[in-house]
């Protein structure tokens, strides 16, 4: 059976008390069989780091008052596009870039298209040109999901030493 899932938004200066416990609680649920690595650990740090950044916002869905997942990101300012040590050029340009930093669902309300619902909301009234985000190369089958989603992998980064190596994805958002 399918949930009926609202979705709530959120933004930088608008934030609720609690709502990086929020996060924090859904990643621990979503990621419980890897929390033993310390790049997942390091979580609470980048709530802090993309909340922090002007244009963040935020999507989390809700099964009526139980947090199901969540999606949030934020534009990158011109010049400081890490999607830029690829080879991709965008066509025709572009002018702005919106940074896709987390789509996650919790394990218990999977498989129901929560994770595009997050993410259509989250892009829906972004006005940049061009989405990026970068997924785990050893997680195939969320590479064809974003694929379907009309993301291309333009090729590869590690941006961190105890990070994953990530397939790095656009979208032309025009």
């Amino acid at each position: 059976m399918t949930s009926v899932i609202n979705l709530r938004h959120y933004r930088h200066g608008d934030l609720p008390a609690g709502f990086k416990q929020l996060l924090v609680d859904v990643h621990t649920d979503a990621y419980a069989d890897a929390m033993d690595l310390e790049f997942n650990q390091r979580f609470p740090w980048f709530v802090d780091h993309w909340s922090n950044m002007a244009g963040f916002t935020c999507v989390v869905g809700f099964d009526e008052e139980e947090p199901t997942g969540f999606a949030y990101g934020a534009p990158l300012q011109p010049g400081r596009e890490w999607w830029r040590s690829t080879a991709y050029e965008p066509n025709n340009g572009y002018t702005a870039t919106f940074a896709v930093s987390e789509v996650m669902v919790r394990p218990g309300w999977r498989k129901q298209g929560i994770a595009e619902r997050l993410h259509e909301a989250l892009l829906s009234e972004r006005s940049e040109e061009l989405a990026v985000l970068l997924v785990d190369v050893t997680h195939p089958k969320v590479q064809s999901l974003y694929e379907s989603w009309d993301y291309a992998k333009v090729g590869e980064q590690q941006p961190f030493a105890d990070s994953p190596l990530y397939a790095v994805m656009v979208k032309d958002l025009r």
